[in-house]
Protein backbone atom coordinates (compact mmCIF):
# COMPACT_ATOMS: atom_id res chain seq x y z
CA UNK A 1 0.00 0.00 0.00
CA UNK A 2 1.52 3.43 -1.06
CA UNK A 3 1.67 6.83 1.21
CA UNK A 4 -1.51 8.72 1.64
CA UNK A 5 -0.93 11.99 3.34
CA UNK A 6 -3.25 12.51 6.54
CA UNK A 7 -5.12 15.15 5.58
CA UNK A 8 -5.95 13.72 1.88
CA UNK A 9 -7.31 10.46 3.70
CA UNK A 10 -9.06 12.97 6.17
CA UNK A 11 -10.73 14.73 3.62
CA UNK A 12 -12.01 11.62 1.91
CA UNK A 13 -12.95 9.79 5.06
CA UNK A 14 -14.59 12.83 6.79
CA UNK A 15 -14.71 16.19 5.21
CA UNK A 16 -16.94 15.10 2.15
CA UNK A 17 -19.52 13.06 4.22
CA UNK A 18 -19.25 16.65 6.90
CA UNK A 19 -19.70 18.90 3.52
CA UNK A 20 -22.57 16.54 2.20
CA UNK A 21 -24.75 16.96 5.08
CA UNK A 22 -23.87 20.88 5.52
CA UNK A 23 -24.59 22.26 2.21
CA UNK A 24 -27.19 18.63 1.26
CA UNK A 25 -25.16 17.39 -2.28
CA UNK A 26 -26.88 15.07 -4.18
CA UNK A 27 -23.79 13.54 -4.85
CA UNK A 28 -20.13 13.29 -3.55
CA UNK A 29 -18.53 14.56 -6.80
CA UNK A 30 -20.18 18.05 -5.95
CA UNK A 31 -18.41 18.06 -2.83
CA UNK A 32 -15.59 21.36 -3.39
CA UNK A 33 -12.30 19.94 -2.77
CA UNK A 34 -9.06 21.96 -2.80
CA UNK A 35 -6.64 22.29 -6.38
CA UNK A 36 -3.55 23.75 -5.30
CA UNK A 37 -1.96 26.45 -3.13
CA UNK A 38 0.19 29.08 -4.01
CA UNK A 39 3.46 30.84 -2.07
CA UNK A 40 4.24 33.90 -3.71
CA UNK A 41 7.08 36.48 -2.53
CA UNK A 42 7.09 40.17 -3.66
CA UNK A 43 11.08 41.08 -3.24
CA UNK A 44 10.65 44.87 -4.27
CA UNK A 45 14.23 45.14 -3.19
CA UNK A 46 15.44 43.01 -6.22
CA UNK A 47 15.99 45.93 -8.21
CA UNK A 48 19.03 46.94 -6.47
CA UNK A 49 20.37 43.47 -5.46
CA UNK A 50 20.14 40.13 -7.69
CA UNK A 51 20.95 37.59 -4.59
CA UNK A 52 17.83 38.53 -2.94
CA UNK A 53 16.08 36.90 -5.50
CA UNK A 54 17.98 33.66 -5.56
CA UNK A 55 17.99 33.58 -1.66
CA UNK A 56 13.57 33.85 -1.76
CA UNK A 57 13.49 30.84 -4.16
CA UNK A 58 16.13 29.13 -2.09
CA UNK A 59 13.63 30.01 1.06
CA UNK A 60 10.26 28.98 -1.16
CA UNK A 61 11.88 25.43 -1.94
CA UNK A 62 13.15 24.78 1.62
CA UNK A 63 9.62 25.99 2.69
CA UNK A 64 7.69 24.18 -0.07
CA UNK A 65 10.29 21.16 -0.84
CA UNK A 66 9.02 22.04 -4.59
CA UNK A 67 11.56 24.07 -6.75
CA UNK A 68 10.61 27.80 -6.75
CA UNK A 69 10.82 30.09 -10.27
CA UNK A 70 11.41 33.29 -9.83
CA UNK A 71 8.38 35.84 -11.51
CA UNK A 72 9.47 38.75 -13.68
CA UNK A 73 7.81 41.98 -14.36
CA UNK A 74 5.26 42.98 -17.07
CA UNK A 75 6.34 46.52 -17.95
CA UNK A 76 8.48 49.07 -16.75
CA UNK A 77 7.28 51.45 -14.05
CA UNK A 78 9.95 53.91 -13.94
CA UNK A 79 9.64 55.37 -10.59
CA UNK A 80 10.62 52.26 -8.86
CA UNK A 81 13.91 51.91 -11.57
CA UNK A 82 12.03 48.51 -12.92
CA UNK A 83 12.57 47.59 -16.33
CA UNK A 84 10.26 45.25 -18.32
CA UNK A 85 11.68 41.51 -17.93
CA UNK A 86 13.78 41.95 -14.82
CA UNK A 87 13.17 39.41 -12.10
CA UNK A 88 11.04 40.84 -9.11
CA UNK A 89 9.78 37.64 -6.67
CA UNK A 90 9.41 34.11 -6.38
CA UNK A 91 6.44 31.59 -6.72
CA UNK A 92 5.37 28.30 -6.30
CA UNK A 93 2.66 25.99 -7.06
CA UNK A 94 1.42 22.76 -5.22
CA UNK A 95 -0.84 20.38 -6.22
CA UNK A 96 -1.93 16.97 -4.90
CA UNK A 97 0.46 15.07 -2.15
CA UNK A 98 2.83 17.96 -1.76
CA UNK A 99 -0.05 20.42 -1.63
CA UNK A 100 -1.09 18.13 1.37
CA UNK A 101 1.64 17.75 3.44
CA UNK A 102 2.38 21.15 2.82
CA UNK A 103 -0.94 22.44 4.45
CA UNK A 104 -0.63 19.91 7.50
CA UNK A 105 2.75 21.61 8.06
CA UNK A 106 1.00 25.07 7.86
CA UNK A 107 -1.63 23.70 10.10
CA UNK A 108 0.50 21.91 12.51
CA UNK A 109 4.06 23.56 12.77
CA UNK A 110 3.79 26.90 11.32
CA UNK A 111 0.79 28.49 12.42
CA UNK A 112 0.94 27.75 15.81
CA UNK A 113 4.49 29.76 16.08
CA UNK A 114 2.77 33.34 15.05
CA UNK A 115 3.10 35.38 17.90
CA UNK A 116 0.05 36.42 19.39
CA UNK A 117 -1.62 33.73 17.21
CA UNK A 118 -5.83 33.69 17.89
CA UNK A 119 -6.82 32.78 14.67
CA UNK A 120 -6.66 33.68 11.00
CA UNK A 121 -8.92 36.01 9.16
CA UNK A 122 -12.21 35.07 6.99
CA UNK A 123 -12.21 38.04 5.32
CA UNK A 124 -9.15 37.00 2.45
CA UNK A 125 -12.08 35.31 0.29
CA UNK A 126 -12.43 36.26 -3.16
CA UNK A 127 -15.96 35.95 -3.62
CA UNK A 128 -14.68 33.03 -5.97
CA UNK A 129 -14.30 30.67 -3.29
CA UNK A 130 -10.57 30.75 -2.81
CA UNK A 131 -8.78 32.46 0.12
CA UNK A 132 -5.89 34.73 0.27
CA UNK A 133 -3.39 34.40 3.75
CA UNK A 134 -0.83 36.72 3.71
CA UNK A 135 2.08 35.85 6.25
CA UNK A 136 4.59 38.17 8.05
CA UNK A 137 7.53 36.57 8.56
CA UNK A 138 8.80 33.48 6.89
CA UNK A 139 10.68 32.48 10.06
CA UNK A 140 7.52 30.27 11.21
CA UNK A 141 8.08 27.55 9.25
CA UNK A 142 10.51 25.02 11.24
CA UNK A 143 12.27 24.05 7.77
CA UNK A 144 13.86 27.83 7.40
CA UNK A 145 17.03 28.59 9.75
CA UNK A 146 16.84 31.62 11.54
CA UNK A 147 20.74 32.14 11.46
CA UNK A 148 20.58 31.90 7.75
CA UNK A 149 17.87 34.41 7.34
CA UNK A 150 19.48 37.64 5.75
CA UNK A 151 16.23 39.48 6.26
CA UNK A 152 12.52 39.20 7.60
CA UNK A 153 9.91 38.90 4.90
CA UNK A 154 6.52 37.93 4.31
CA UNK A 155 4.64 35.75 1.87
CA UNK A 156 1.52 35.23 0.39
CA UNK A 157 -0.33 32.03 0.34
CA UNK A 158 -3.27 31.25 -1.89
CA UNK A 159 -5.83 28.38 -1.29
CA UNK A 160 -7.44 27.34 -4.56
CA UNK A 161 -10.37 25.26 -4.06
CA UNK A 162 -13.57 23.97 -6.66
CA UNK A 163 -16.19 25.94 -4.20
CA UNK A 164 -18.68 28.18 -5.79
CA UNK A 165 -19.34 30.33 -2.56
CA UNK A 166 -16.99 31.78 0.08
CA UNK A 167 -19.81 29.96 2.90
CA UNK A 168 -17.97 26.46 1.16
CA UNK A 169 -14.99 27.61 0.23
CA UNK A 170 -15.03 28.40 4.28
CA UNK A 171 -16.16 25.45 5.27
CA UNK A 172 -14.12 23.22 3.55
CA UNK A 173 -11.17 24.90 4.62
CA UNK A 174 -12.58 25.00 8.56
CA UNK A 175 -12.70 21.38 7.77
CA UNK A 176 -9.28 20.74 6.80
CA UNK A 177 -8.22 22.53 9.84
CA UNK A 178 -7.91 25.62 8.84
CA UNK A 179 -8.34 27.67 12.33
CA UNK A 180 -10.02 31.25 11.85
CA UNK A 181 -10.71 33.43 14.04
CA UNK A 182 -14.27 33.25 15.62
CA UNK A 183 -16.60 36.36 15.18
Amino acid sequence: MSYVPRLKQEYKDKVISALTEEFSYENKMQVPKLTKIVLSRGVGAAVADKKLIDHAVEELTTITGQKAVSTISKKDVATFKLRKGMPIGAKVTLRGERMYEFLDRLITAALPRVRDFNGISATGFDGRGNYNLGVTEQIIFPEINIDSVNRINGMDITFVTTANTDKEAKSLLTELGLPFKKN
